[in-house]
């Protein structure tokens, strides 16, 4: 199974470590419930992925790893048909001694749109909640933050996410459980939390925001992402059945009404930073991710609709701090 221990001796010695009076216990659990399944025979996939170290990585400007000639053909090949086993992946994109994992969405777009409006990740502990196979995780440490911590219950994320960081030398700044944010303590240890693409899968949007909050320090940053839809402070969108064929959306609020549930659990200083509608250059099939993707979800007459007759996805991102506790108490 893949090994959590080095997590724990890492958190042990710095801020978290009081998470690890719950999350040993947790991961046995889990390690437990899957040790039959997909995963057993992903983690072959992983014991097979060449060996190799490089000097070269870039986590700044885009993910890249390698330069031509630290793998031989072969192991290229090789490599780039391992990794394709790990089919679909979403969240990119990466760059692996040449391959070009070319993921179904651009996540280096959003990062793009986000970065310049977020506090300095300079020495930061961050959270990133939902954070699928750990993209932004990457530029996150790429900008900087000393510990990157990210969770997903996906056990293809994670070994997604195991692979990559395998190849960029098995850094142990950053980290994926998989895990729910429900899942968490209150931990009151993160700089900064990231919530992104994961509000609108969650029955009460209002407990996530909270859980969320339980995860920041007093003075500490969210950055929140999330589907939106035009109107005043009292418009939310609860779909049927599905939204752009997506079966677990609960709530798309407006950008009022999503400002308001922030500023309702206490944040201060709640500003929408950027509003974004998600085109299809954006997000859309290729050779890594082969299914269906978000042309086929829009109607085809009119791609300001869903096929479903909605609005087309809108995607906003919600800027606040958590107030120090004797604000909360006055």
């Amino acid at each position: 199974m893949i090994d959590f221990s080095n997590f724990y001796q890492i958190i042990a010695k710095n801020k978290l470590h009081h998470w690890l009076y719950t999350l040993p216990a947790q991961m046995h659990e889990w390690e437990r419930e899957h040790k039959h399944g997909f995963l057993p025979r992903w983690e072959k996939v992983l014991k097979k992925l060449p060996k190799v170290e490089t000097k070269h990585i870039n986590i700044t400007d885009k993910f890249e790893v390698g330069i031509p000639g630290e793998l031989s053909e072969s192991d290229l090949r090789k490599t780039e048909n391992l990794l394709q086993k790990f089919h679909p992946w979403r969240k990119g994109p990466f760059h692996i001694h040449g391959i070009h994992i070319d993921t179904e969405w651009r996540s280096d777009w959003k990062w793009e749109r986000l970065r310049e409006f977020i506090s300095p990740l300079k020495y930061r502990y961050v959270l990133d909640v939902g954070c699928g196979s750990g993209y932004h995780m990457w530029r996150m440490l790429g900008d900087g933050a000393e510990f990157v911590v990210g969770i997903d219950p996906s056990q293809l994320f994670l070994v997604q996410f195991e692979a990559i960081r395998h190849f960029a030398n098995n850094d142990q700044r950053v980290h994926l459980l998989p895990l729910g944010i429900q899942e968490l303590p209150k931990l009151r240890a993160f700089d900064t939390v990231f919530s992104m693409g994961v509000l609108y899968h969650r029955k009460s949007p209002i407990d996530h925001i909270e859980q969320l909050k339980n995860q920041l320090r007093d003075g500490g940053e969210l950055v929140l992402e999330t589907l939106v839809v035009d109107g005043d402070e009292q418009a939310v969108l609860v779909p049927g059945d599905r939204y752009a064929q997506m079966r677990n959306v609960w709530f798309l609020p407006s950008c009022a009404a999503l400002k308001l549930w922030v500023e309702k659990l206490g944040f201060e200083n709640v500003r929408i930073v950027d509003v974004s509608d998600t085109s299809i250059e954006e997000q859309r099939a290729t050779p890594w991710m082969r299914n269906e993707s978000l042309v086929d979800f829009l109607d085809p007459n009119d791609h300001r609709k869903t096929i479903e007759g909605y609005p087309a996805p809108k995607r906003a991102v919600l800027i606040a701090t958590k107030p120090y506790a004797e604000k909360l108490d006055e």
